[in-house]
């Protein structure tokens, strides 16, 4: 082993060839959870190289275990598994209130899963985008998500403002990719007294940037701005704590690192601090009204504390089955694990890719674990088409997003660094082809 065979990454030490991968897996204490979930197969059977899992996370063993149950008791019990099921359809989003609680560092109070990602996003801007007169504008980060764009659009024409005027994107500085936290907090500072909410994808979902969510709620707060972040490409990625960075709310979706399939259901979050805010103007349905007198059909509502006072109807009971299948799987793991993991597996396939002779592969995620989680946001020379379609047709799996951007999860749950050592392979082959 020679001195150029060695990186040393914030104390982690990566080293060429498959003999180290072998060994990191062996060494790997979460390595046992990969066989929890279905992987897919290539025309020859063996695994696809799965690298897709901030689209759309892979299928936990027990999904199909837990909607069939759910099959059975509606086919055995009719309306009465409602009371009577294994567990019982009334109260079953509570059985995951608390392991969404720890998977984001929250309060039970102040979590609840419910509806779909942008549904609850529109929800929260009904109680804390409270625009006026002086006080109207939100601030957002360039290449957001697109839905959120057109949500926060919305929001501000609803209230009958112009978007172009309302709307702040915070851009980086020429020739960078991604955003400076002084940047932002400099805005912040400059244009608070005429901000009324931030609104931040926690994890930029094209650059796999991740902001500095408490020093963005801080500055807020002393501005008098109210601050939300998206999260779809936080939960279940990196290490969250939601109530000691004082958000004031947080939307999720549940189809991408958590694992709950394809439309899975979303999870909210609202500070303890809003949780007895009754006076804050919302969208109310039967389910968020107080449980104990929900069922005697009052026409007057009344919200249940927290952030269950937000819900609208009762939630499908198949989905609900489907995301336990996978939060269980994330409570018994642990956040703290996952993320060591994280930092571990990606900086592997950075240190791999960037190996790749003649600069073939340049990196536009920040370089700083702090700033980043499972994703790398790559761009190569020559045509990125072209490598996708070679590695596609290698049985590897990422996602390609215009004009040049391929994005390659490794996920801590199922990901290992075999796999990450075989991807970065074929990027090198094509790379030795020609490109």
């Amino acid at each position: 082993m020679t001195s150029s065979e060695l990186e040393t990454k914030d104390k982690i030490t990566f080293v060429h060839g498959e003999d180290f991968a072998r060994k990191m897996d062996s060494e790997d204490n979460l390595r046992d959870f990969r066989s929890e979930f279905l992987i897919p197969r290539a025309a020859d059977g063996k695994e696809c190289l799965y690298f897709a899992g901030n689209s759309l996370g892979l299928q936990p063993n027990n999904a199909k275990k837990y909607i069939d149950e759910e099959l059975e008791d509606w086919a055995k019990l009719g309306v009465e598994g409602h009371w009577d099921a294994r567990h019982p359809w009334l109260p079953y989003h509570e059985f995951l209130t608390e392991m969404s609680a720890r998977l984001v560092g929250a309060l039970p109070i102040e979590v609840v899963v419910m509806n779909t990602l942008t549904v609850n996003l529109h929800l929260m801007m009904v109680s804390f985008y409270r625009p006026t007169k002086t006080r109207f504008k939100i601030l957002i980060e360039q290449n957001t998500f697109p839905s959120d764009k057109y949500a926060v659009d919305s929001q501000a024409q609803f209230h009958g403002f112009n978007p172009q005027e309302a709307v702040i994107e915070q851009k980086p500085r020429s020739g960078e990719a991604t955003l400076r936290t002084e940047d932002i907090l400099e805005t912040i500072e400059k244009q608070g007294d005429s901000i009324a909410l931030i609104l931040f994808g926690q994890v930029n979902y094209l650059s796999g940037q991740a902001f500095d969510m408490e020093a963005i709620a801080r500055a807020a707060h002393k501005k008098g701005c109210t601050v939300g972040f998206n999260l779809a490409h936080g939960a279940g990625n990196l290490l969250l704590k939601l109530h000691d960075f004082d958000v004031d709310f947080a939307v999720w979706c549940g189809y991408k690192y958590l694992n709950a399939g394809p439309g899975a259901l979303a999870g909210c979050f609202v500070h303890e601090r809003h949780s007895k805010q009754f006076d804050l103007p919302r969208f109310a349905g039967w389910w968020g009204h107080d449980k104990s007198s929900r069922f005697k059909m009052a026409p007057d509502y009344q919200p249940m504390p927290g952030a269950e006072g937000w819900q609208l109807s009762n939630p499908p009971i198949f989905q609900l089955a489907a995301l336990r299948a996978s939060l269980e799987l994330f409570d018994k793991a642990t956040m703290v694990a996952l993320r060591a993991k994280s930092e571990k597996l990606t900086g592997y396939m950075e240190f791999l890719l960037k190996s790749i002779p003649n600069e073939f592969v340049s990196i536009m995620t920040p370089a700083d674990l702090r700033a980043r989680g499972a994703q790398l946001s790559t761009r190569v020379k020559g045509q990125p088409k072209k490598l996708l379609e070679h590695l596609q047709s290698h049985a590897a799996i990422c996602d390609f997003r215009e004009p040049d951007i391929i994005r390659v999860a490794p996920a801590p749950l199922y990901n290992s660094f075999t796999d990450v050592y075989q991807f970065a392979g074929l990027v090198a082959e094509f790379a030795k082809q020609g490109g």
